[in-house]
């Protein structure tokens, strides 16, 4: 009997002759390095997060071998070896990922080899992303699982709080739990052709299928299992006519209605209420399976632990409310001897049914993995075949041994003993302090059902339907390429989420008593009052633009910390010296790497710039129609003049420039005991409203003549 569904819980069934369970990136790193040494054509990457320095092992490097650095080990394979890596990378707001690499298109850092081909993926909804973690050779071996080849990703399973070689940017960081798989076969040629679908969809361009007489499996990597079947599901976000994908929520949901005796669950996150509420169910019925969820004690920054961390305490609260039998338990493992605020971060995504079910893979317990980002995890089962039935349960006992601090050994004889995972697990608990264990996560805050639900606007089900916001656009709208494909309200909506966020955590925090607004404003004269503050001021501006942080902000604190006049002053001169350095930095960039960066709109921006000028780029800064860092580097890239650009820059944002202006000095007198006059306010958003609107017609009409000239 199976669970699998190809078309509805799963994309398909495939025959693996290997499989290979990996516990934490050392293994994994070891083994993607011994395999991709063997590849002859080909090595394709779909990961959330690419960093070229990433270690991959820390063993003698002999002389003439290849480095041990991703970035430079890919690079040698490319050159050296004729090998062509396709790396497919979320396109990520940088303002979200500090830990991560900048991109080698903007010409700083690394550079990829010719043969290495590295792409950003950006065709998401806004709120999701590229998730999942898949690592090809040749076809003909695959890894999936939550493992990047990422900053902050290598560990072992003896999780040291001491570690030497667990730096990231020179920079300890706390130990990481993850898993993978390895599997060959025909279900690596599936997991393949999945690959090669996302690079179509992200890139415009078809990866050919690879076939190869040699095997890449490393030599010193033993299969768990041979010869047995794989599922794969996939979460995919809507996209055009095409419905989401939600092959992995389906495939969790099934699962825990098939479960017997138990399961056991590892995941980074647990904050999706359909899969709580099938929990409950089971929970609920008097002969249901006991249910193990490890997670990780602490959330990473104060987003998530505003978020994500809520979601969770109150999904945690509504199981133990309806366990009446108390067969639920929640751990997070503990770890003596760790710095203060670190944790062991659980990061891996498991569920194990029985003994007859392992599912391992990228997909997390939220919201967003089930229907807004891309994932992808496998699944194998039993069947009856007690070989496989032995080594799915030998890999739970394995797994809680680890964070138990046991041999797997003693967990299987326990286990056999008492003929209870939970009532194992509680035998085998050490003592607080003594040493790594499992401790039950304590009953979870109650927060404020306001909180709750702000909270869950970080973790979306689905794209929100933003489309309703704007009217029908004129058919010479519709066809122009010059416009967005989809408005801003996205962009707007997130940066509306982050004033509510820090509002709440003002409001609902010890913060309230410590940042009041008299002190805020009194820091701000502070910093104003020192002679090197314009110029901090004015030099913010640049790496802003380049990371996408929100520019009204720095003006909103300019305003306050010299007065309206002044920190429009200071803003506008920032603005515009930002843009002279993209403009430079336009004039470096070779011809493709621009068009990397400026993606499908490029050509048409291009046409109206060299024929427009002045005008054309004075609009394209009142209503933009690409990032503001990447107008100027297609300016420089298209030898644009740059007093045009200086002085178009200079307009363009000075409506904006403005508005927050006025707002920012209306909002300093309210919090000083004065009045707001929102007519003033409201005054400046209508006209900065009319005039964004005329500009979005002079460019229709622009790009309708341009299309008629060419036609013509």
């Amino acid at each position: 009997m199976t669970l699998l569904r190809p078309g509805y819980n799963c994309s398909a069934v495939a025959r693996a002759g290997r499989v290979a369970f990996l516990v934490d990136a050392e293994a994994y790193f070891k083994a993607f390095y011994q395999a991709a040494l063997r590849a002859r054509r080909s090595i394709t990457l779909l990961a959330w997060d690419f960093n070229s320095q990433t270690r991959l092992h820390f063993d003698p490097v002999r002389e003439g071998a290849p480095p041990a650095l991703a970035g430079d080990f890919l690079n040698y394979l490319a050159r050296r070896r004729r090998v062509h890596v396709h790396v497919l990378n979320w396109d990520y707001p940088m303002v979200f990922g500090t830990d991560r690499e900048f991109p080698p298109l903007y010409g700083f850092g690394w550079t990829p080899a010719r043969r290495f081909h590295l792409r950003y993926d950006d065709t998401h909804p806004v709120g999701g992303s590229q998730h999942q973690k898949i690592a090809l050779i040749d076809d003909a071996l695959a890894f999936v699982g939550g493992i990047d080849l990422a900053a902050n990703r290598w560990d072992n399973p003896a999780h040291a709080a001491q570690e030497p070689r667990r730096l990231a940017y020179g920079k300890p960081y706390p130990p990481v739990h993850d898993l993978m798989v390895a599997l060959d076969g025909d279900a690596a040629r599936a997991l393949a052709a999945i690959a090669r679908e996302r690079w179509h969809h992200a890139t415009g361009r078809k990866l050919k299928p690879v076939r190869v007489e040699h095997d890449p499996w490393p030599s010193g990597l033993e299969p768990d299992l041979t010869d047995v079947d794989v599922g794969i599901a996939r979460t995919l976000p809507p996209r055009g006519e095409a419905p989401a994908v939600r092959e992995v929520e389906r495939l969790y949901l099934d699962m825990i209605a098939s479960a017997r005796r138990e399961i056991y669950v590892e995941n980074q996150y647990f904050t999706a209420p359909r899969i709580a509420a099938a929990l409950k169910a089971r929970l609920a019925e008097r002969d249901g399976p006991e249910v193990v969820l490890v997670l990780r004690l602490l959330s990473h920054g104060w987003l998530e632990e505003h978020t994500m961390h809520v979601l969770r305490s109150r999904l945690i609260r509504e199981l133990r409310n309806a366990d009446p039998y108390k067969r639920l338990h929640v751990y997070y493992p503990h770890m003596p001897g760790l710095q203060p605020g670190w944790c062991l971060d659980v990061h891996s995504k498991a569920m194990i049914v029985d003994d007859r079910c392992l599912r391992i893979g990228s997909a997390n317990l939220c919201n967003r993995s089930m229907g807004m980002d891309t994932e992808c995890d496998v699944l194998i089962e039993s069947r009856g075949d007690a070989r496989v039935a032995a080594t799915i349960g030998g890999f739970r006992d394995r797994l809680l041994a680890e964070h138990l601090g046991v041999t797997p050994e003693q967990f299987s004889f326990e286990n056999q003993r008492s003929r209870s995972m939970c009532a194992s697990i509680e035998a085998l608990r050490a003592p607080a302090g003594e040493r790594r264990t499992l401790r039950e996560l304590d009953d979870p805050k109650e927060w404020p059902e306001a909180i709750v639900n702000l909270a869950a606007m970080a973790d979306p089900y689905e794209p929100i339907a933003l489309d309703v916001l704007r009217s029908e656009p004129a058919p010479a709208e519709a066809a122009s390429p010059l416009l967005p494909e989809r408005p801003a309200w996205g962009r707007l909506a997130l940066i509306a989420l982050g004033f509510a966020l820090l509002a709440a955590l003002w409001r609902f925090t010890p913060l309230a008593e410590i940042v009041t607004a008299e002190s805020v404003i009194a820091w701000a004269h502070a910093f104003g009052a020192q002679w090197w503050a314009p110029l901090v001021v004015m030099a913010a501006y640049t790496p802003a633009c380049f990371v996408m942080f929100p520019r009204p902000l720095i003006t909103l604190a300019a305003v306050v910390a010299f007065s309206p006049w002044l920190g429009f002053a200071y803003a506008l001169a920032g603005i515009v010296f930002s843009a002279i350095v993209t403009y430079y930095v336009g004039k470096r960039m070779r011809r493709e790497t621009v068009r990397r960066l400026a993606g499908p709109h490029l050509d048409r921006m291009v046409e109206v710039l060299k024929k427009r000028g002045l005008l054309a780029l004075t609009l394209l800064r009142l209503v933009p129609m690409a990032p503001f860092a990447v107008e100027g580097i297609v300016a420089g890239a298209v030898g644009l003049k740059l007093r045009h650009l200086a002085l178009g820059t200079a307009i363009g944002m000075l409506p904006g420039t403005l508005t927050t202006t006025v707002f920012g000095g209306e909002l300093e007198s309210a919090l000083s005991g004065g009045s707001f006059d929102w007519r003033l306010v409201g005054g400046a958003v209508l006209a900065l409203a009319l005039g964004t609107w005329y500009v979005k017609r002079w460019f229709t009409r622009m790009a309708a003549h341009e299309a008629t000239v060419r036609a013509g």
